[in-house]
């Protein structure tokens, strides 16, 4: 069978791999089980004591290796647990899994019972260690609760132990007294367990359950337990795809049905029983966590429900895998698993009665916790919602309520006070309703989930407070005998056509659980329909593909985000930056070359099919929902195999056993004959129709190295089969197993080569090997830990580098951008979680969500005293300031880690450790200086040993300085990351004036203002105080800062000022802009301005200020290469004339920028200001267009401006328009010239002083904003007033240059420009 498990080797038709019987072993005694934390305050009962294997069939499977130490741990995770006649002894149900080297998976199911204790050795040594602990405890001798053990058994309970009656007088009387061996009977734990290749969970369950139902009942079982376990571990076959299988059990038939290849993949775990646990939007949320690879971790005190959950949200991922580690069930005593530095998905079994605010987790920074008993989660800080998330939980509610599960909208159930509970959608019937219906699925055996309607929940309901009455049902249950009234009420009864209550159960849970899987498989199949379009498939061959893979873009992220609707985008680019993803793409690619993975195959199946009944316009995305069509339809495949069964296996039958051994005794499970279960037949039809082409399969799939497994089963190989699992106890896959002929090079060799190494990430750690505890392994665990984390950043830093940089070369001129805004703040939303994991590693002591932010407060808390020590320091600090004030100008900002953590400190809007710790990571990338200050805080070695253990990341010297130099790569590009996200907080702004003191006065005797603006807002005038050419101000961040307005009032003698620039600086970020002028502020000079408008650039920082950052990219906004502008710095200086070609082409590449901006997102367009005003903008160019041949000689010492000549035509126009000669022009002209006319008065009539070239400016700017300057230009060319002020090789006078010039400027005319309010402020258009 193509489909099966490649792990399962040989036989992989095989439904069982192993049988295990798990208790205590007599020969051994008690054995104090030292890994769950022994507590000898305890009384011996309520302790914990080591179990054992005591026998597993067949001994060994060659292709699934038997792992007794783990099978022991996961059977009897908290170990033996004793109890008396006076405690309630109810058998439990739960499930494991075991993920092997290869990335298979392997699944258990255990029915744990008590079993009387008939050892005298055990019995007295009880009665030993109970005699001592009431000497030494003589408090406890009488106790006041029961002597019931909280161990193993107590937390496999579910909520049936909360419904158990109190006991009676009588047995409480006898609990408080604890145990006596002359008078109580004393019973420990058993577990029966069956190892399967597939999760067929319903099938074992109820295998399990009638093989103890035969040693329970009073009269023995048909057969031998041999020839039942026998059958189902060499007899019966894994049913083929798209078929159903019968096999018997002890009493009754069982049947399991396997999906066929085009349908979702096996799930028999009840995915139900999941939403009423979590509430339909509480695992909306879990699940989206899931999809973004965060650290998950369940909590719960009943280990099923701990494996439903794991199982029910992994199921739901289709058609991706999760790639990390996987846990489902880790003991109590493991909790320091919980250190791994990495994405994980564990469950922590909780202990009754525990706090979830005493659970010291190592890192919360990332972590999604799920409180399963209480029905609540707390989410990760920046978390994006699920798209169409209202309507999707709309859907899932409707099909729970077909099948009478209700969902209670708005009712958020009981969380502890501890916690965010956000849950609204909580499913349950009724509270009390609740427990009984989990009471008697419990007695009963039935898996309803408490679906009852009508009569049936109110009879339940008033019968829930009987306590008798459930004794009774209990005892029914134990000795065979059914209640058939209350069996009606819980579905045991006959069903429909002939089948039983289990039967109808089972199919009403196969058809929710594959509905529901439809509607989460429905979700990608929208979001994904065209994913394929997307995959860039540049390379000839695998091979070639192998090699370089680390070097190859395979998914064009910026071109499908920009596929895709706005609400989507949140989610999407978090989500196709996870390894589940890559790993998709991965396979997809590979597919050319290779057979397709399962899961895509049904993907793609599923995309095509999609398309035959939607045909959709490519690059046209709605975000309207589109509900799942194939509910019905998939339901009834389900139905139709359980109806009609397809095969069936071999009865149970006679086995040749020695007569007399394994004698009946009832309540015991008898020791079985080991040389009947160790070999399987020789004789069975199917194993011999098989075993040689399986064989044939086998060793072509050894040669090769390539895992085909199932595909529900197979754990995606690309990447990380398998992630770390722990900090310690994980094994370390050294080498692949030997084939069995020395192999060829294939295709799949290196496949598997790659996928365990190349892209790993350092997930080549596989799961638990439970009892390798050595120290060698630990340290070599934690070194791949370190090595995968190095790995990590150096990989995040390059895509950072390689996706920025593209952006910014785009910006150059050069190629097309491949990164969006939306993109980048995924990246460094990632290398703050990397950050935050690393800082996380080999904690000492947690304190605080944020390890990051807990070791700044450390640095902060040892900075601060020594400051105060060094007090003296402020004298040459005075001594520093004096002597930059001599040469005016910006101080210097110096890099301080201090001033950093003060800032983030002082934001009011940040509430969280986690919120602070990102936010100072943000602010130290966009100053440059995140390698630099991370290098200053771990420069404290003796803070670093006292808050990390020795194996922890930042305490491996090699490693922690490759880290500094990926982060310091980061400071070649500009970020603005912290500026761009913290929006609305106070920033204190730092401006300097600088004089040009060689042709003016440094000072002027007026009264100067300044106006600041930036993209999200201005200043407002502030008064400059007088004699003063620097001030400090605060103000909301005002962004990327792009203008400023500088002027005087002309009062005083010395009213005239020359301005060479102002500087500006964000002394949170410390960016400082350079603001430009070298013009004369006053009446009678330069153009008379009083006012000017100055546009802003960022400044590179100064040598001492850029020492330890690296290098920088060029300016965003132009090419080096490009022609600036000179500063005028003297009266005649204005004389720098480019030539009739640059000045052409300085207006082409202004208009040409102009439309780049409005190409790019809305969000990611900068400032339009810059590129009408700039250096080299479109005002500039125009300029020089109008001022090339213009006859601006001194007239009687006055010089004349373009603005001038424009004044005259106005005139001209005005006056010839009065005299009538334009009532001859067409009508658009003349309207045009009415406009030209109405715009230069109301320039001129402003009541600010902008002078000549600034009235120019904002002309042009006007005309470009109301589409008008290709229509003003003609006007100004006809105008007679040209001829008196320009030459005759004036360009302006030049018909062809000039219809160029409007051809080129009529571009603008599709674009919608809008204006700063510092530009046109006072003008009334």
């Amino acid at each position: 069978m193509s489909g099966t498990n490649a792990a399962s080797g040989g036989a992989p038709c095989r439904f069982a791999h192993y049988f295990v019987i798990c208790g205590i072993d007599t020969e051994t005694g008690l054995e104090p089980d030292e890994l769950a934390g022994e507590n000898f305050e305890q009384s011996p009962l309520k302790r914990t004591f080591k179990s054992k294997v005591l026998a597993h069939y067949p001994e060994n499977v060659e292709w699934n290796p038997f792992d007794r130490d783990a099978v022991n741990m996961l059977c009897m995770p908290k170990g033996l647990s004793f109890r008396t006649q006076a405690d309630a002894r109810e058998p439990q149900f739960h499930s494991f899994l075991i993920t092997r080297e290869d990335g298979s998976r392997t699944y258990g199911f255990v029915h744990t019972f008590y079993e009387e204790v008939t050892s005298s050795q055990i019995c007295s040594a009880m009665q030993t260690l109970y005699q001592m602990h009431q000497a030494e405890n003589p408090s406890s001798a009488a106790p006041s609760s029961t002597s019931s053990s909280s161990s193993s058994m107590d937390s496999l309970a579910s909520s049936l132990d909360e419904a158990d009656p109190v006991p009676s007088s009588s047995c409480r009387s006898v609990a408080c007294s604890g145990y006596d061996a002359s008078r109580d009977t004393l019973y420990v734990s058993k577990a029966l367990c069956l190892i399967t290749p597939m999760p067929f969970m319903h099938a074992c369950r109820r295998f399990l359950s009638q093989l103890h139902r035969a040693i329970t009942a009073p009269s023995p079982p048909p057969l031998p337990l041999e020839s039942y376990i026998h059958n189902i571990l060499y007899e019966v076959p894994l049913p083929p795809p798209g078929r159903s299988l019968k096999f018997h059990g002890v009493y009754e038939p069982i049947v399991c049905q396997r999906p066929g290849p085009g349908e979702l993949p096996v799930a028999d775990f009840p995915l139900g029983q999941t939403f009423t646990l979590l509430g339909v939007e509480n695992l909306v949320q879990l699940f989206t966590c899931t999809l973004l690879e965060m650290q998950i971790l369940l909590y719960s005190q009943d280990y099923q429900q701990l494996m439903t959950v794991a199982e029910g949200i992994t199921t739901l991922l289709f058609p991706f895998q999760w790639q990390h580690v996987y846990v489902p069930i880790l003991p109590a005593s493991l909790l320091h698993f919980l250190d791994a530095p990495v994405p994980y998905l564990m469950g922590l079994q909780s202990k009754e009665g525990t706090d979830r605010s005493k659970l010291e987790l190592p890192q919360e920074a990332n972590l999604c916790f799920v409180d399963i008993d209480n029905h609540c989660i707390e989410l990760p800080e920046d978390f994006p919602q699920f798209p169409n998330k209202p309507e999707f939980i709309q859907e899932l509610n409707e099909v729970l309520l077909r099948f009478g599960i209700y969902p209670v909208e708005g009712t958020p159930l009981t969380s502890t006070p501890a916690f965010t509970t956000t849950n609204t959608g909580s499913i349950s019937t009724r509270k009390h309703g609740l427990k009984s219906q989990q009471a008697l699925r419990e007695l009963e055996d039935d898996g309803r989930n408490g679906n009852l309607e009508g009569e049936q929940l109110a009879m339940l309901e008033l019968l829930q407070g009987n306590a008798t009455l459930e004794k009774l049902q209990a005892l029914t249950k134990r000795t065979g005998v059914h209640v058939e009234a209350l069996r009606g009420i819980g579905g045991g009864g006959e069903g429909l056509g002939g089948r039983t209550g289990f039967e109808e159960e089972e199919l009403r849970n196969a058809k929710l659980n594959v509905q529901l899987r439809e509607v989460f498989a429905c979700r990608f199949t929208t979001m994904f329909a065209d994913y394929e379009a997307f995959v860039i498939q540049s390379a000839p061959d695998l091979e070639s593909w192998l090699t370089n893979r680390e070097q190859m873009h395979n998914f064009d992220k910026a071109s499908f985000l920009s596929d895709q609707p706005e609400p989507y985008l949140p989610f999407l680019s978090h989500f196709i930056e996870t390894q589940m993803f890559a790993t998709f793409i991965d396979n997809k690619i590979m597919s050319q070359w290779e057979e397709k993975e399962p899961l895509l195959r049904v993907f793609d199946g599923r995309i095509d099919k999609a398309r035959l009944y939607n045909v959709r316009a490519p690059n046209l995305r709605s975000s309207n929902y589109q509900k799942c069509t194939i509910l019905k339809e998939s339901a009834q495949a389900i139905e139709q195999r359980l109806m009609k069964i397809d095969h069936t296996a071999i009865h149970p039958h006679l086995l040749d056993m020695k007569i007399g051994q394994g004698k009946y005794v009832q309540g015991f499970f008898p020791k079985l004959q080991s040389d009947v279960l160790s070999v399987g037949p020789t004789n069975s039809k199917w194993s011999n129709r098989t075993a040689t082409a399986q064989r044939r399969k086998d060793r072509h799939r050894q040669r090769t190295e390539h895992l085909t497994l199932d595909n529900d089963l197979k754990e995606q190989a690309e990447g990380c089969l398998v992630l770390l699992n722990s900090m310690a106890f994980w094994e370390w896959d050294k080498a692949s197993p030997p084939p069995l002929k020395p192999p060829k090079k294939s295709a799949s060799a290196c496949c598997l080569k790659y996928m365990q190494e190349a892209r790993s990430l350092g997930k080549n750690l596989r799961q638990p090997k439970l009892s390798d505890l050595s120290p060698a392994v630990i340290a070599q665990t934690n070194w791949k830990f370190v090595e995968g984390l190095l790995k990590e950043c150096r990989m995040k830093t390059k895509r950072m580098l390689v996706e920025k940089m593209g952006r910014e070369a785009v910006e150059l001129g050069h190629g097309e951008a491949n990164i969006t805004g939306l993109e980048e703040n995924t990246l460094i939303a990632s290398l703050c979680d990397l950050l935050e994991r690393i800082w996380s590693h080999g904690l000492q002591v947690k304190q605080g969500k944020s390890a990051l932010w807990s070791h700044l407060m450390h640095y902060q808390a040892r900075e601060e005293k020594l400051e105060q020590q060094q007090a003296e320091s402020t004298v040459s600090n005075c001594q520093e300031r004096r002597k930059s004030d001599l040469s005016i100008g910006m101080p210097i900002q110096r890099p301080s880690v201090m001033q950093d953590i003060r800032h983030i400190q002082s934001m009011g809007e940040i509430k969280t450790d986690v919120g602070r710790a990102r936010a100072w990571i943000r602010l130290s990338l966009e100053k440059k200086l995140l390698s630099q200050h991370l290098k200053r805080l771990l420069s404290h070695t003796a803070l670093t040993k006292k808050l990390y253990k020795r194996y922890a990341f930042l305490r491996c010297e090699d490693e922690k300085e490759q880290f500094l130099f990926h982060l310091l790569s980061l400071n070649t590009v500009d970020y603005f990351c912290f500026t761009s996200v913290f929006t609305t907080i106070m920033i204190p702004y730092h401006a300097v004036i600088i004089p040009i003191k060689k042709l003016s006065n440094a000072m002027t005797t007026s009264n100067p203002w300044v106006c600041v603006s930036g993209e999200l807002g201005d200043s407002g005038v502030m008064q400059i105080p007088k004699n003063v050419l620097e001030m400090t101000f605060d103000c909301h961040n005002l962004g990327k800062l792009t203008t400023v307005q500088l002027g005087h009032d002309n009062s005083g003698l010395l009213a005239k000022w020359l301005v060479d620039c102002v500087m500006v600086r964000n002394e949170i970020t410390g960016h400082t802009y350079k603001f430009p002028c070298g013009r004369w502020l006053g009446k009678g000079v330069d153009d008379g301005s009083l006012e000017r408008v100055l546009i802003g650039e960022l400044a590179l920082p100064s040598a001492e200020e850029d020492c330890g950052r690296g290098c920088r990219t060029p300016d965003m906004q132009r090419s080096p290469g490009q022609t600036r502008r000179v500063s005028i710095t003297s009266m005649g200086g204005r004389g720098y004339k480019p030539t009739s070609g640059q000045i052409q082409d300085a207006i082409g590449e202004a208009v040409n920028n102009i439309c780049k901006h409005f190409h790019k997102p809305e969000k990611e367009r900068g400032s339009l200001t810059i590129l009408l005003c700039g250096e080299v903008g479109l005002v500039w160019a125009l300029e020089q267009f109008f001022n090339n041949g213009f006859k601006s000689a001194r007239l009687f010492q006055k010089t004349v401006f373009v603005w001038d000549f424009v004044e005259k035509a106005v005139a001209y126009m005005e006056s010839a328009d009065q005299m009538g000669d334009m009532q001859e022009t067409t009508e658009p002209l003349g309207l045009t010239c009415v406009s030209l006319c109405r715009y230069v008065s109301a320039i001129n009539s402003t009541s600010r002083n902008i002078g000549k070239d600034g009235k120019f400016q904002l002309l042009v700017c006007l005309g470009a904003r109301d589409h008008l300057l290709p229509q003003w230009l003609p006007l100004l060319v006809e105008c007679p007033v040209i001829q008196r002020m320009y030459e005759e090789s004036a360009l302006l006078r030049d018909r062809t240059t000039v219809n160029a010039l409007i051809a080129v400027l009529q571009t603008l005319d599709d674009f919608p420009i809008t204006l700063e309010a510092s530009l046109i402020k006072g003008i009334d258009l």
